[in-house]
């Protein structure tokens, strides 16, 4: 393999009694799925599964079936999104405990910590941005809290199939600026690894490669405007938070890029009062030009791969729509990744797709109606 592509990987697609109780019964993604319409001439709405069909992920034959086709395509492992929401709550965690208990499929793996609150705001499909009710709020009780979701974790973490950096169980976190207490919350993490006969924890936070917020070293942050020409001071900031590493994400610098950046500021700015106005366009290969940054080839950055985007069926005309993305373009799009990659000691060639199934913000490799396996055979043609 010329790179280690993780695939990060929705739980969603199973019914779960919060879901039921704000959406009604038996709601999953599959609901905004193929309920989704065009937006314009052109526009490919609805995207509907082919191979797999609505599945429902607690079926093991559904987790079996995803795992071959990953690993054929040279995928490999998927990043489970990992919902712990404080005090020993969860929520969607039916998929992953069974894989782990099951030992089944036998396909590596990983987490990523999805510490945001659960808010009507994700499937209020065509809503204003705005507007949005807490379901369950996410929240940092403090270290006894800390220690039990370590222990939550721990036997994922044990698990021989569990994917590793530097011999460390590789676990990631969705925003760490969320996070008000993150320092103290690696630290302990870390003092129980090593209490565990583990060799460490590998953090590594999701951040954008061009970003309105900055860590500064001692944890606080200051509000910037986006630098479209480095993210060096982006990165280091991030890093200075006790970070192993960096999964880049390069959409917020490509869209400033694309229009010219207080021309996109001024579109997301209208958008929350006028949802009324039509979706902003991006043409996919013009735009995945400025997706990456300089920065992306240190050694600790993992950059993102993205093959499609689309979440019309969850926000209606509230946010741009990637049109124009097919398989031969995302194949460019990887094949560029790759060089960003190519000189990374083996262990550090990670580049992470987001996503695997995403299906209600198009943005998924999972075969559909339109493309087939098209997506998945660019990232075999290349990194295979």
């Amino acid at each position: 393999m010329k790179a280690r592509v993780i695939a990060y990987y929705l739980p969603q697609f199973h019914p779960i009694p919060e879901n039921d109780e704000m959406w009604g019964k038996g709601f999953t993604e599959w609901m905004n799925v193929v309920r989704a319409r065009p937006l314009f001439r052109g526009h490919y709405q609805p995207r509907l599964p082919a191979d797999l069909g609505f599945y429902d992920l607690r079926l093991p034959e559904t987790r079996e079936a995803q795992a071959e086709l990953a690993r054929d395509a040279g995928i490999e492992g998927f990043c489970y999104w990992h919902y712990w929401m404080g005090n020993g709550k969860t929520l969607l965690e039916r998929p992953f405990q069974e894989v782990v208990t099951s030992g089944k499929p036998d396909f590596p793996f990983c987490l990523c910590w999805a510490n945001h609150s659960w808010t009507t705001k994700t499937w209020n499909s065509g809503k204003r941005l705005a507007s949005r009710s807490v379901i369950i709020e996410q929240q940092y009780p403090g270290e006894d809290d800390y220690i039990a979701h370590f222990n939550y974790c721990l036997p994922a973490f044990k698990d021989k199939r569990y994917i590793t950096v530097e011999g460390k169980p590789l676990f990631g976190i969705f925003d760490p600026f969320l996070h008000k207490d993150l320092k103290t919350f690696i630290s302990v993490w870390r003092r129980q690894a090593e209490a565990n006969g583990l060799k460490g924890i590998y953090f590594y936070a999701i951040t954008k490669s061009a970003n309105f917020n900055r860590f500064l070293p001692d944890g606080s942050t200051e509000h910037v405007m986006p630098n479209l020409k480095s993210s060096a001071d982006d990165y280091q900031g991030m890093l200075s938070q006790g970070f192993d590493g960096l999964n880049s994400f390069g959409q917020v610098r490509a869209e400033m890029a694309y229009y010219n950046k207080y021309v996109n500021m001024a579109l997301i700015a209208m958008r929350k009062y006028m949802p009324f106005i039509p979706s902003t366009r991006f043409n996919y290969p013009k735009l995945m030009k400025h997706f990456f940054s300089p920065e992306d080839r240190w050694s600790n950055v993992f950059p993102t791969i993205l093959p499609q985007w689309d979440r019309s069926p969850r926000a209606g005309k509230a946010e741009g729509v990637y049109y124009n993305a097919t398989p031969e373009h995302f194949e460019d799009h990887v094949k560029e990744a790759l060089k960003l990659v190519e000189e990374k000691d083996m262990d550090h060639r990670i580049l992470f797709l987001r996503s695997w199934n995403e299906w209600a913000e198009g943005n998924y490799v999972e075969p559909d109606l339109k493309y087939g396996h098209g997506f998945l055979d660019a990232i075999k043609h290349v990194v295979k």
